[in-house]
């Protein structure tokens, strides 16, 4: 899932053409892209095309983003949504592992209503002080959290932190990569509100693949095709993973080894054999 493109659940027109997008996944929006006097239709537009053939079909990756939990929008963003089309739902504002299981307990609830399998997974948003001090906690509190995704408007903006310095950015996507690994999911970058800025998208993407992110929010269409190009390994990085795998499989003799004058062990064997699954994953048809 190198890129997640945000579409407002409230555009139904633009729902076919995200999904023609070369965006990994699409993330249907009823919170914030969604005026309040909108939210019943959005909400309706969702439920009749998740309901349709486009979204049975399509081989993206489906997410909702819902309104937080202690929103009057809440329970009934929950039935629109809890839906077998949709893998994940991505929740705004969770700041506690009980939050988690508060949410889970009500999805599970309506999933067994709609004999649903229980297979819709849990991106939690990492976006105020006290969710990032409980990350680590948030990301094990159940088998059913996926990932967490850094919120930084929501983090930065009331607190006069300034958003778009890389210092700040660096600092917080560090605390979150590290709580992530620590849960055993995966980390996943913020939007860049700043869609003419390119330059920029490119540089804070490099920055979060260099962290080991996932992948990165898109807010429009021009953004996806960067985050793609950046969250797959380069041609360098594949030859050397190449190199890596081929030599630890001759390897018999010791655990760790010298290639081209570097020390190879098992985190870089992992991680090589890691690098050459996205290649195969991400790979251009032919």
């Amino acid at each position: 899932m190198r890129s997640k493109l945000f579409v407002p659940a409230s555009r139904p027109e633009l729902f076919e053409k995200a999904l023609a997008s070369q965006a990994d996944a699409i993330s249907f929006d009823l919170e914030d892209s969604v005026l309040e006097s909108r939210k019943d239709y959005a909400r309706d537009e969702l439920a009749k095309f998740l309901d349709g053939a486009a979204a049975a079909a399509t081989g993206k990756t489906l997410i909702v983003r819902i309104n937080a939990m202690d929103t009057p929008h809440f329970a009934a963003d929950l039935q629109a949504c809890c839906h077998g089309a949709v893998q994940v739902i991505n929740v705004p504002k969770i700041e506690s592992p009980q939050h988690v299981l508060d949410f889970l307990g009500q999805l599970q609830q309506l999933e067994h209503a709609r004999s649903l399998p229980g297979a819709i997974s849990l991106l939690a948003n990492i976006e105020t002080p006290r969710s990032l001090h409980d990350a680590a906690a948030i990301a094990a509190s159940h088998e059913r959290v996926c990932g967490l995704q850094l919120g930084l408007g929501d983090l930065f903006e009331p607190l006069g932190i300034r958003r778009y310095d890389a210092a700040n950015v660096h600092a917080v996507m560090y605390e979150l990569r590290m709580a992530a690994a620590a849960g055993g999911v995966y980390a996943y970058d913020s939007a860049y509100a700043d869609a003419a800025n390119v330059d920029g998208y490119r540089a804070e993407a490099q920055m979060a693949r260099g962290l080991g992110f996932l992948g990165k929010t898109c807010i429009h269409p021009r953004q996806v095709a960067i985050a793609n190009e950046v969250f797959c390994p380069t041609q360098q990085e594949i030859e050397w993973a190449r190199k890596v795998a081929d030599a630890a499989e001759a390897n018999e003799q010791n655990g760790a080894f010298l290639l081209e004058g570097k020390m190879i062990d098992v985190p870089f064997v992992l991680r090589a054999r890691e690098v050459l699954r996205q290649a195969d994953k991400y790979a251009p048809a032919p």
